[in-house]
């Protein structure tokens, strides 16, 4: 790849935070790591001819007259010289910004250094750092295992509940959430719970004396 289609590629990561008018107006270019999208930021470069041109609408604007006139000459000049010295700048950020981060040989992407094997000139996700693998999949074992047995435990605390019980799980008062509590939790309201036949299993009104299928006294 030749020094072009590298600096071509670096310039892929990068966002642009110039401003072409005004008294801030400037070069800054802002790069990231294309591993972890850390972000470093190139020393703003004021551009000169805007900002003079800047200061000159402000005492246009209290004074007007000749300053303005000025005003729009300077203004002119620095809207036609700002794309070659945009263009400038980025070649010296392009330069500066690559001292600060690596370029993976198999995947070509620009790395910071923590992102970076120096010692083997790839990047992390290239070369994972076979330390931290290790502690990953340990830890991704443990929480399988303990997920596990917490699946098995909640299987035989199931069996302790009435699954069979029908819940009223919604107030039918004030419409809160009861989570199947014999009283509303926000009025008081008495929920009527469902009962099941000795017998059979139908449910049953509250109350019921006999089942209404098979007749079994409740």
């Amino acid at each position: 790849m030749s020094d072009d289609q590298q600096a071509y590629k670096f310039s892929n990561n990068y966002s642009d935070l110039s401003n072409s008018s005004g008294l801030d107006a400037g070069f800054q270019f802002e790069f990231y790591c294309q591993r972890c999208s850390d972000r470093w930021r190139t020393t703003f470069k004021p551009y000169r001819s805007a900002q003079a041109s800047g200061w000159l609408s402000k005492g246009a604007s209290i004074f007007g007259g000749l300053l303005g006139n000025a005003s729009s000459v300077l203004n002119g000049l620095a809207e036609a010289g700002w794309h070659s010295a945009r263009d400038g700048a980025f070649k010296e950020a392009l330069a500066e910004g690559k001292q600060h981060f690596n370029r993976c040989s198999a995947c070509h992407d620009y790395v910071c250094g923590t992102c970076f094997d120096t010692e083997n000139g790839l990047c992390y996700n290239c070369a994972p750092n076979v330390k931290v693998a290790i502690t990953r999949s340990r830890a991704q074992g443990e929480v399988q295992s303990a997920s596990e047995i917490a699946h098995d435990e909640g299987r035989s605390r199931g069996v302790r509940h009435d699954v069979r019980q029908e819940m009223q799980l919604v107030c039918p008062q004030c419409r809160a959430e009861t989570h199947g509590a014999k009283f509303c939790p926000e009025c008081g309201f008495k929920m009527a719970q469902q009962i099941q036949c000795r017998g059979c299993s139908t449910s049953l009104e509250p109350g019921t004396k006999f089942c209404t299928e098979c007749g079994q006294r409740q």
